[in-house]
């Protein structure tokens, strides 16, 4: 999609609409067919870019449900397959959308800004649930809640997506998901005491 590449490249402060319409080859009438003004075009993307996600999302909690039972191990197998996602996907995230959109608030109504917080509290809301699952089967060796460890891993993977951006560098979403697995290990998991 020539609107989204243009905007994780420019922003969408820095995207004008002859930007657009040269680089996807369309003509002003198409545009102004299909949206009234950029904000418009920019509410539909970052709504499909949401729904891209979400999508991405249930599809992999279903195929963990459907192959594991343990909730500690749907976890770890949902946050690898997430890294193989990312990791070779033929258009590798070059940041975050909703970053963008964050960074760039004052641009957008609020009921774009608003889409956004919500779309962030629906993704930590998917993990909250599992990591409830989690906490019913196993004590942690340190005190925590399933919302921490949800925001937590929404921080990481928002996180890395920025300095993806920043560095040029697509592996460190996928290579920060692998360290918190190795968390959720030693957190949940630790290794027995020695015999003395």
């Amino acid at each position: 999609m020539t609107a989204k590449k243009l905007v994780m490249q420019k922003g969408f402060a820095g995207t004008s609409i002859d930007d657009i319409l040269e680089n996807g080859g369309f003509s002003k009438g198409a545009f102004f067919h299909h949206f009234k003004s950029k904000a418009e075009l920019a509410e539909e993307l970052v709504r499909w870019h949401s729904a891209q996600d979400l999508a991405m999302f249930r599809t992999l909690a279903a195929q963990v449900e459907a192959r594991r039972d343990d909730p500690l191990d749907q976890m770890m197998l949902f946050l690898k397959l997430f890294e193989d996602y990312i990791s070779n996907s033929e258009d590798p995230s070059p940041g975050c959308m909703y970053a963008v959109y964050t960074y760039e608030s004052m641009q957008f109504a609020p009921e774009v800004r608003d889409f956004v917080s919500d779309t962030l509290r629906d993704w930590t809301a998917i993990y909250v649930r599992k990591f409830h699952e989690i906490l019913d089967t196993y004590t942690p060796v340190r005190p925590v809640t399933a919302r921490q460890l949800a925001e937590m891993i929404v921080s990481i993977i928002e996180g890395a997506l920025v300095l993806q951006r920043a560095y040029g560098n697509v592996e460190i979403a996928a290579r920060q998901s692998e360290q918190f697995r190795s968390y959720l290990e030693l957190l949940f998991r630790p290794e027995p005491a020695p015999v003395e």
